[in-house]
């Protein structure tokens, strides 16, 4: 691609980030990336009412958890096309101008109409079967009396919006990245619509033209349920004599399970970056899991780095089908970043255990090492997220569950329970401290086996409960040459005195 690549990812300061928003920041990244072309972000808060406080704070941090750079933003203006949030905009006046112009050539006009008036022309809609659409109010008059008529609105104290006059039945068509050719005639976009709200703010529709256009934005990435936004914004750029960036719709993200779009209401599935985050799920992995959302890369390998997904991106390689979500493979591909990536994960593993309050943060820091061990023989490679460590090495590396009666009674009061205890207690005594390690423990066992003529569970539930109190957990040898020969003992001890 020879031309100047310019992107951008738009969000709106109204809440968390989502999947599908992450999706569509990553892909343009990956897109400015690829070709070296540049990456704006760019803010869009015009609709006052839904802005929520830190959200946009919240929107750029999870961006840059995710390894997502800008070149251009809020925070990296550059005085050509600042300033890059929309109310800013709205005060110099940016979009002003062109509404202006477009009321003064005749393609907008004012439009006083009530929402109790549109709520009863839907309703009349409705009840003859048509699609909602929107009713010229000026039909048939001149300009004279269409000016007659907006000053005596304006008399009543009525506040207009703007509407553009939609030509009619003319087709709007592109060649999308990643649909290839779309066709919408403006029958089907519902009428005239609004490009500037009561309040004087641009809607999104109007403002992302003029947007894009001075920003020179070449290329537009974004989730399919922009299609029908897209004839709109083509109307603006037509009207105004600009030529329109290239657009790209990519598919649907869709639950695995259910095959319904993925929905922000759906309390169902975690889909904001920031409740992964909490969980403890890696950048990598999400970057990772999100990059694979509709676009694939050529074979079937499917762990990638971010390195890797810029030299392997090709936007010819976007897929038209839904993108399926699927909660199961995020949990894998976070699993396999863990074990590739530990030694960079165990301070974080470490972290839950003192987020948890199994160990102080001054223990963590002088024992890293000791705890790092635990963290491993609990059972890391298992895990999906580093949260579950916490709840995994509770037991019983940190605390003792009370044995059962029903245990006791099983393993502990037998016969060959007595024995195992007997002999074990008697060896494990005898072992040396500095060999006390998983190889020495697991022999010893295996002599006691022997020598009792005692194996399976009558052999080992005795030991693992007078050590651990548990008759299952991970490889017992291992948790006694971690936890040390004075744990083990002392455990013992308070087991069978």
């Amino acid at each position: 691609m020879t031309e100047k690549i310019r992107v951008r990812y738009a969000p709106s300061p109204t809440g968390h980030l989502h999947i599908g928003n992450a999706r569509t920041a990553i892909f343009n990244w990956l897109f400015a990336r690829h070709y070296n072309g540049q990456f704006v972000i760019r803010i869009e808060d015009t609709d006052l009412a839904r802005n929520v406080a830190g959200g946009e704070k919240s929107q750029l941090d999870n961006l840059q958890w995710l390894g997502v750079d800008w070149d251009e933003g809020p925070d990296k203006p550059d005085p050509k096309y600042a300033p890059y949030r929309q109310t800013e905009r709205a005060k110099e006046g940016i979009y002003q101008r062109y509404i202006d112009e477009l009321l003064a050539q005749g393609k907008a006009y004012k439009s006083y109409k009530t929402e109790a008036t549109l709520k009863a022309e839907r309703e009349a809609q409705a009840a003859a079967h048509q699609a909602p659409h929107y009713v010229y109010e000026y039909a048939g008059m001149s300009a004279e009396q269409i000016k007659e008529a907006q000053a005596k609105d304006e008399a009543a104290g009525l506040k207009p919006v703007v509407r553009f006059r939609v030509p009619e039945d003319h087709d709007y068509q592109w060649q999308d990245l990643v649909k290839g050719e779309v066709k919408i005639n403006s029958k089907e976009i519902g009428g005239d619509w609004v490009i500037q709200k009561a309040d004087g703010m641009p809607t999104y529709n109007f403002a992302v033209v003029i947007d894009d256009h001075l920003m020179d934005i070449t290329h537009v990435l974004r989730g399919d349920d922009h299609v029908s936004n897209t004839p709109k914004q083509l109307m603006i750029y037509d009207a105004l004599g600009w030529t329109a960036p290239k657009f790209g719709h990519m598919a649907l993200i869709i639950k695995a399970e259910t095959g319904k779009k993925l929905s922000k209401r759906d309390e169902d599935t975690l889909q904001f970056i920031e409740q992964y985050r909490e969980l403890g799920y890696l950048p990598e992995a999400m970057f990772n899991f999100i990059g694979l959302l509709g676009w694939s890369p050529v074979g079937e390998k499917e762990i990638f780095d971010r390195k890797q997904f810029i030299e392997l991106f090709d936007e010819k390689r976007f897929t038209k089908a839904n993108a399926k979500f699927d909660a199961k493979k995020l949990a894998w591909i976070n699993n396999q970043w863990m074990r590739s990536e530990k030694d960079k994960v165990m301070p974080q593993l470490i972290g839950e255990l003192v987020k948890a309050g199994l160990v102080s943060q001054k223990e963590a820091e002088e024992k890293a090492d000791h705890f790092a061990k635990i963290v491993e023989v609990a059972g890391v490679d298992g895990i999906k997220a580093t949260s579950e460590i916490a709840p995994l090495a509770k037991y019983p590396f940190f605390q003792l569950h009370p044995i059962s009666g029903q245990d006791k009674e099983k393993w502990l009061d037998t016969d060959d329970g007595q024995k195992v205890i007997a002999a074990f207690k008697e060896q494990i005594e005898k072992l040396p401290e500095n060999d006390f390690t998983a190889e020495a423990i697991m022999k010893l066992i295996r002599t006691l086996q022997a020598d009792l003529s005692i194996k399976g569970r009558p052999l080992w539930n005795p030991i693992r409960l007078i050590t651990t109190h548990e008759v299952q957990g991970p490889n017992l040898p291992e948790i006694l040459a971690v936890m040390g020969k004075s744990w083990t003992l002392n455990n013992i001890k308070k087991t069978i005195g």
